[in-house]
């Protein structure tokens, strides 16, 4: 009689150990076969991931070919229980049973938390600790995850260890992606959003600044040689960084051009006026 058996794994031969192992077969045993129902699937950053999965085909013997030897077995009579002496039993009724243990008076286990306690017992807080320690783990990276209101609403989390420029990635691409991805679970199906910015070792803020000190360099070379300067691609939130940079800068504007992921910054020159009104120059931002 064949008989089948899936089992699931992280990689076909992880899944096919586990099938022999749960048979008592070894690999070199040539009374199965297998084939392979699912390929295993890695996923974007650990999400939409899955097992691979095989199916173990052994052969098993036929119960109806060994008929007399389960007859013979069903013929044989159970053994007698001996009777037990009467002293024995007269001592058994003497002894005093013994009392059970109340489970009040046992010491209580100390409990034991699957996950670490959310920041100022906050349930989103804690969704969100429990979503980047899963993302974490399966990238591979440990890291301190800290979580604190922003000012104005909203959270900031920072994650801080080893191995951060995997989580940065280049750019900060890898980085917007992760809190793209948190912004999304933790906001699905709420009434409330919430925004949340995640940063890893301060990155934003010390790119903050460098865009900062580059949006000034190129003001400065665009009124000197009176022409357009245009920047290198950015996306949303460091087209913003520059915008804000130069607002008040005298004698230049700034505006975006292109299509994304190729859309950039250009600082263009602006000639002095004459006039008394010193209106702000008008501003495109995106």
């Amino acid at each position: 009689m064949i008989k089948t058996l899936d089992k699931s794994g992280k990689t076909i031969d992880l899944a096919l150990e586990e099938a022999l192992k749960e048979l008592g077969l070894s690999k070199d045993d040539l009374s199965y076969h297998y084939e392979v129902v699912q390929q295993a699937k890695a996923g974007f950053l650990g999400i939409g991931a899955q097992s691979a999965i095989v199916r173990v085909s052994y052969e098993v013997p036929d119960p109806v070919s060994e008929p007399k030897r389960e007859a013979k077995s069903e013929a044989k009579p159970a053994p007698k229980a001996e009777p037990k002496p009467p002293k024995a039993e007269k001592h058994a009724e003497s002894a005093p049973k013994a009392e059970p243990v109340k489970a009040a008076e046992t010491a209580p286990a100390a409990p034991v938390s699957a996950a670490a306690p959310a920041v100022d017992g906050d349930a989103d807080y804690a969704a969100i600790r429990s979503f980047l320690a899963g993302l974490l783990e399966r990238m591979g990276v440990k890291a301190e995850i800290e979580i604190s209101p922003r000012e104005g609403g909203g959270v900031n989390v920072n994650l801080s260890g080893s191995g951060m420029g995997a989580i940065i990635g280049r750019r900060g691409e890898t980085l917007d992606a992760i809190q793209h991805l948190t912004n999304y679970v933790v906001n699905r199906g709420s009434e409330k959003h919430m925004r949340i910015s995640v940063d890893a070792e301060s990155y934003r803020a010390k790119r903050e600044e460098s865009l900062t000190k580059l949006a000034e360099k190129m003001a400065e070379k665009a009124i000197k040689y009176k022409r357009s300067m245009a920047l290198e691609p950015m996306n949303s939130y460091e087209r913003h960084v520059i915008h804000t940079a130069l607002q008040n800068y005298e004698g230049v504007t700034t505006s975006s051009t292109g299509v994304e992921p190729n859309r950039r910054v250009v600082v263009s020159y602006v000639k002095p006026t004459t006039s008394p009104s010193n209106k702000p120059q008008s501003r495109e931002w995106a």
